[in-house]
């Protein structure tokens, strides 16, 4: 929700599986955490005493969720009650059983921040006139799900990391946002298409 100059307490956060649907995260994170890559440099130093910038390439960007799961993942449905679905191969059944795997799911996240009323998740166009901040990272993965037991409640905390650029050099992140003179459009739909 946006106040008179920073953006707190209510985002959105939706997370999806490659040409699947979106799912919503934010009834049960408590805190989002984005670092987005470094664009460094290093220095190569010449005999007269000068420098040289050398570029290194962008590197990956990090959101970090923390978490209160109330499922081993997401089997069914938009709003989501677990992450190990996300990390290992899901299961669709209950009871639900998630084993460790080698497999690696692609996946996009979108974290919107808004001050649209009416808004009930992270893709979707805010209404004309809101103000609102988002971002829109793709083509990566969740690289690691920690839960422990403190304070009394089984906590979550969930990151997922995305290269700056796919193979061909298109970027796989975005960042967007409106004063709420202009307007932001839905986020397509995540396919591999």
């Amino acid at each position: 929700m946006a106040q008179e100059d920073t953006w707190s307490e209510t985002a959105y956060v939706a997370i999806t599986k490659i040409d699947e649907s979106d799912v919503e995260f934010c009834t049960i994170t408590e805190t989002v955490d984005l670092d987005i890559g470094d664009k460094d440099f290093d220095v190569i130093n010449t005999l007269k005493g000068g420098r040289l910038v050398k570029f290194n390439p962008q590197e990956p960007t990090s959101i970090t969720l923390e978490a209160y799961p109330v499922e081993a993942g997401t089997a069914t449905g938009t709003t989501g009650t677990g992450f190990e679905d996300l990390i290992h191969t899901g299961d669709t059944t209950q009871p639900m059983s998630i084993s460790f795997d080698k497999s690696r799911t692609k996946i996009r996240c979108v974290v919107l921040w808004t001050d649209d009323t009416t808004a009930t998740n992270a893709t979707d166009a805010p209404t004309s006139g809101s103000t609102a901040l988002r971002f829109v990272l793709k083509n990566g993965y969740v690289t690691s799900s920690k839960p422990s037991f403190t304070d009394g409640v089984l906590k979550s905390t969930v990151t997922m990391k995305f290269p700056a650029f796919d193979k061909t050099g298109t970027s796989n992140g975005t960042i967007e946002s409106t004063d709420g003179t202009g307007d932001l459009i839905a986020v397509s739909a995540y396919t591999s298409s």
